[in-house]
């Protein structure tokens, strides 16, 4: 007797409600049947008979999860949809195999797969009534049913496992590219620069070597040319103490008759020269050379800051690289103490074309003590490369970020502010999820905020908070101290 019919496009599945002696036969020799005889069944009368032509859907994703089915003939396949529109199998159901007991029995009310005939197919539908009415009275039906059950769920196991693999290793390859950026960009204009600067010291040093020199002269040169070679890791200055340093040494510089004085300062102090070290080239060159000699200098310290950013970009790029390895093989490094305040600036100085292209002042506010922390790794960079890199984004040009150090019993405290137009109040909940971006299409991987959460609380055990509201944005990353009774409050 037919009872209905369900049609998919051009494909119609015919469903009959036969009694159950029908079909015994055919029951017999599927798995769950074969060791039960389907008309010794109590309470289990008729049972509806599908007719299903290949091709034809079964259940889409959403469809009521009320039935359990068994494949007399032919095979039905069970498929996930994924985001871009494909479908994955999950799992395929030939003749003599029950399938759809795996949503009844766990409490799902929606079937989550596709399910359509691969082949021409015959099967039997029990509703969910006579579904349980069959594992409360045949045991062995029961028995095969949950192995079914065991092994479908074993077998997504295993699936969510290696899926769950693959995004890690998706979101950890974006995540490489997108730290990896910064520093090989740092280090491609570092290079370039240095091009310019040794072009311009071999013209300084001609001029230079026309004129003999005293024992004197070639002391102090020879005194100034070690202090440059060994400048690279240099303790970081507040935002004012630089700047009243960079004045006074340009000051000093000017009275003194030297060319350049205001582009050579910076370097000089970048490097940590004080006037004192170059008192004895005022006093033993003559004006002329004396404002040759300091403009060769400020040309080599500057090519030394270069070499310092080409070398640091490079140590970034490597410490990446092992991350990666790290990641890969779960290695253990020895712990070490790390200068947060150095960190923060050797941060400041790879992303220091970023910060002069929009003309963007840095104040810095170190006042942290101590600003020690233990690692046992530098994926700190990684954080102030995110949160700055944001800052600047966000921030119009002339802007202005604070970068400010203080401590809290216990932490060190590191706060990072731009002044822009702020975090919408509906999406700040949500930034530090994983590929989540406010950026335009292309403009940003929504990787960099849930890195930094990622190492703020896992790697270093620490928190990370953040307040946003138009014209003030200030991320507060907050770090265990290396020395948690060595900390007083900076108010």
């Amino acid at each position: 007797m037919n009872e209905g019919d369900m049609t998919e496009g051009n494909k119609s599945v015919s469903i009959d409600s036969i009694a159950l002696r029908e079909i015994a036969a055919e029951l017999r020799t599927t798995r769950p049947f074969a060791a039960t005889d389907p008309e010794t069944l109590s309470g289990l009368d008729r049972v509806d008979r599908m007719s299903v032509p290949a091709g034809a859907v079964l259940a889409k994703p959403g469809s009521p999860s009320n039935s359990y089915w068994i494949v007399l003939h032919g095979e039905i396949r069970a498929e996930r949809p994924e985001l871009d529109g494909s479908l994955t199998t999950v799992g395929v159901a030939s003749a003599g195999e029950g399938f759809g007991e795996a949503p009844l029995l766990i409490g799902k009310t929606e079937i989550p797969f596709v399910i359509t005939a691969t082949q021409d197919s015959l099967l039997a539908r029990f509703t969910s009534e006579q579904f349980w009415g069959l594992l409360a009275c045949c045991p062995e039906a029961r028995k095969v049913i949950l192995m079914d059950m065991a092994q479908r769920l074993k077998a997504y196991e295993v699936e969510a496992l290696h899926r769950e693999k693959l995004v890690s290793l998706g979101t950890l390859a974006a995540g490489l590219m997108h730290e990896l950026h910064n520093p090989g960009s740092a280090a491609k204009r570092s290079a370039s620069q240095l091009r310019e600067n040794l072009l311009k010291l071999q013209q300084l040093s001609l001029r230079i070597s026309d004129r003999p020199k005293t024992p004197k002269q070639l002391e102090c040169m020879r005194g100034l040319l070690d202090h440059t070679m060994n400048g690279c890791r240099l303790a970081a200055l507040s935002s004012l103490e630089q700047a009243d340093a960079e004045e006074n040494m340009a000051d000093w510089l000017t009275s003194a008759g030297v060319e350049n004085a205001y582009n050579i300062a910076p370097a000089l102090v970048a490097m940590g020269f004080s006037q004192h070290e170059l008192d004895c080239a005022k006093e033993d060159f003559d004006p002329k050379s004396f404002s040759d000699a300091l403009n060769w200098l400020g040309a080599l310290v500057s090519s030394m800051s270069l070499v310092c950013a080409i070398e640091e970009s490079i140590s970034r790029i490597s410490d990446l690289v092992m991350a990666v390895k790290k990641f890969a093989y779960d290695e253990r490094s020895t712990a070490r103490e790390l200068d947060v305040h150095d960190s923060l600036q050797s941060t400041l100085t790879i992303l220091g074309h970023k910060l002069r292209l929009k003309q963007i002042v840095v104040e810095k506010r170190f006042a942290a003590k101590p600003s020690i922390i233990q690692t046992r790794g530098s994926a700190l960079s990684q954080v102030w490369t995110n949160l700055i890199d944001n800052a600047v984004d966000a921030s119009p040009a002339k802007g202005k970020i604070e970068v400010t150090t203080w401590t809290e019993p216990g932490w060190l405290a590191i706060g990072i502010t731009d002044h822009g137009a702020g975090i919408p109040a509906e999406v700040l909940p949500r930034i530090f999820e994983a590929f989540f971006t406010t950026k335009p299409q292309g403009a940003g991987t929504g990787l960099g905020l849930e890195i930094v959460h990622r190492i703020v609380t896992q790697k270093f055990g620490g928190k990370i908070d953040v307040a946003s509201e138009p014209g003030n944005t200030k991320f507060v990353v907050r770090l265990p101290l290396a020395d948690p009774a060595a900390a007083a409050p900076v108010n």
